[in-house]
């Protein structure tokens, strides 16, 4: 029977609020992209990033334009030629996954020649704030392995230091989200030094980033806006150390494995990260991050609520994925 595809957007409520150094924000809004071929089902989904002029209305715009392809018979392999990468292709390949499958009776892990997977330890967000207010939400977690801090303004150093005098013990990384400027890298890498964190995601604006490669770099720099899928690793040599790969740049977990595996063959260190989204966001990307060095999957733990069958986070660890969530 010929695919037949829903789309659908919906809006879950974050708890407390989200920010980064572009603004905030109160609600996850993801599209759900829905694959039947008559007998079952397999789900993908992902979250528009305004970043990059995508939209919720945008994205479902573009799945639901590959209703004919589909129903003419548009495989998996095809579909990364099909579409560009994005969010959109990322909610149908993750949909195809796992309509695979259900329709084969085996994880997808053991489709995609993977080992099985196991828990990892994931971070837990920081949003941005005042010093004060980023310290007392630290100390709060300061049991748990890895935090990762959202900077990127005025009064950086302050921070990142009241975050670690909060959570003397955990592993922190950092993320600027395109923040820092020419005139404050090295002050806020120094600072960032100072406290003991592990990796600075994205310091600067993408556009912007060459000077990552003319400084001393005191701590390891990752690439997230910077980078998409594999064509774009060539033009972060001797500029970052490291990529953060999410499924909703790279337009799936069929790209996004085969980056992860061109970006360790090039040198550079991974990490496994997401958008505030539901599990369902999540359980792809747990594959994937199964040979990362730094995990940040923590989607669902920022939201007021989950997916029936989510999955399971026990202290700072992430479980993988049931098949009746995913997979």
């Amino acid at each position: 029977m010929p695919l037949i595809i829903d789309v659908s957007i919906e809006s879950w409520p974050i708890r407390g609020g989200f920010a980064i150094s572009r603004g905030a924000k109160t609600e996850a809004v993801v599209v759900v992209a829905t694959l039947n071929d008559g007998k079952v089902r397999g789900r993908g989904e992902c979250v528009a990033y305004a970043r990059y002029g995508e939209s919720p209305e945008s994205v479902s715009a573009a799945l639901r334009a590959m209703a004919p392809a589909l129903a003419a018979g548009l495989t998996r392999e095809a579909l990364q030629s099909a579409m560009p990468a994005g969010a959109a292709r990322n909610a149908l390949d993750c949909a195809f996954w796992d309509l695979e499958a259900k329709r084969s009776g085996r994880p997808v892990h053991e489709l995609a020649g993977l080992p099985a997977p196991a828990p990892l330890t994931t971070a837990l967000t920081i949003s941005l704030g005042t010093p004060d207010a980023m310290a007392e939400a630290a100390a709060r977690a300061a049991q748990r392995a890895l935090l990762k801090i959202k900077l990127g303004a005025d009064g950086d150093p302050e921070r990142i230091a009241a975050v670690r005098a909060a959570a003397p013990e955990t592993t922190l990384i950092v993320d600027a989200n395109e923040g820092w400027t020419d005139a404050n890298l090295e002050a806020n890498l120094a600072a960032c030094a100072a406290a003991g964190v592990a990796l600075v995601e994205q310091p600067l604006p993408a556009e912007r980033d060459a000077a990552l490669g003319s400084i001393a770099r005191p701590l390891p720099i990752c690439a997230d806006e910077s980078v998409h899928a594999r064509a774009s690793l060539a033009a972060l040599a001797g500029k970052y150390d490291a990529v953060n790969i999410k499924l909703d740049k790279t337009g799936g977990l069929t790209e996004a494995l085969a980056m992860a595996t061109d970006a360790v063959r090039q040198g550079f260190a991974i990490m496994a990260g997401c958008m505030v989204a539901t599990s369902l966001s999540m359980a792809p990307a747990v594959l994937l991050a199964q040979t990362a060095q730094f995990v940040d999957l923590d989607g669902p733990l920022l939201l007021e609520s989950d997916r029936p069958d989510g999955l399971v986070y026990r202290d700072s660890l992430i479980f993988p994925a049931t098949p009746t969530l995913w997979g």
